[in-house]
């Protein structure tokens, strides 16, 4: 069964983005995965299409409806795919929750948008937020392509080369070695002499090594992460 991504959002032209193209796209054309669209403003009843109202107890823009949403979510069928809610407050997205959700049938994904969504509809709807950094977006739809991205490269036969996704950073705890190519010399500087060298057991440990250090420095947090 081909993975399957559904996307409740205000904007769904802003899908499939750049998701239409290069491994992705072609992944989609032969139909590996695929994306469809819910608008959330459909299931308005008002004739503005209301679907955002002012914060309980006072404050600053704008939240989610959980009525209009719940309706939303559930026009979507309950075949076991994860809801996940795009939230800068969620849990942060890992290369391990990547890996879980690419061996899973799909995903459901909402987008957030204004100040955020009813706390009721994540509760009721067992909604299970993710972020994808310590960052602030102006909608959960850049997210939810970010977090695409990343699930279906990893889908079974989208990457030429299976052994592309399983040497890069966060896969195996360690950020990624540096890489090189020809030509052998640019602007003074040579491709280290052990990569040229032959010695695969030499250039794996030269890779290691260079790993481990570039993790220490700049993300010596992975290095204290347990198993």
């Amino acid at each position: 069964m081909p993975f399957r991504a559904t996307i409740l959002t205000l904007y769904p032209d802003m899908f499939p983005g750049h998701l239409g193209h290069s491994l992705a796209g072609k992944a989609m054309e032969r139909g590996d995965w695929s994306l469809d669209t819910v608008q959330i403003r459909d299931f308005a009843e008002d004739r503005h299409r209301t679907v955002d109202d002012t914060p309980a107890g006072g404050g600053a823009g704008m939240v989610l409806k959980p009525d209009i949403l719940a309706k939303a979510i559930d026009s979507v069928a309950d075949d076991n795919r994860p809801r996940l809610l795009m939230s800068p407050r969620g849990k942060p997205l890992s290369q391990k929750r990547v890996r879980e959700l690419a061996e899973g049938n799909g995903v459901v994904i909402v987008c957030g948008r204004f100040e955020g969504v009813d706390q009721r509809v994540i509760d009721a709807r067992r909604l299970e937020e993710v972020s994808i950094g310590d960052y602030i977006l102006s909608g959960g739809e850049p997210a939810a392509l970010t977090l695409l991205d990343a699930v279906v490269r990893v889908l079974p036969g989208v990457m030429g080369n299976s052994a592309s996704g399983t040497h890069e950073s966060f896969e195996t705890g360690l950020l990624e070695h540096p890489h090189y190519t020809r030509p052998q010399e640019f602007e003074g500087m040579v491709i280290p002499a052990v990569l040229t060298s032959g010695n695969h057991a030499a250039i794996e440990k030269w890779r290691h090594d260079q790993a481990v250090a570039l993790t220490k420095e700049r993300r010596p947090d992975l290095l204290a992460r347990p198993d």
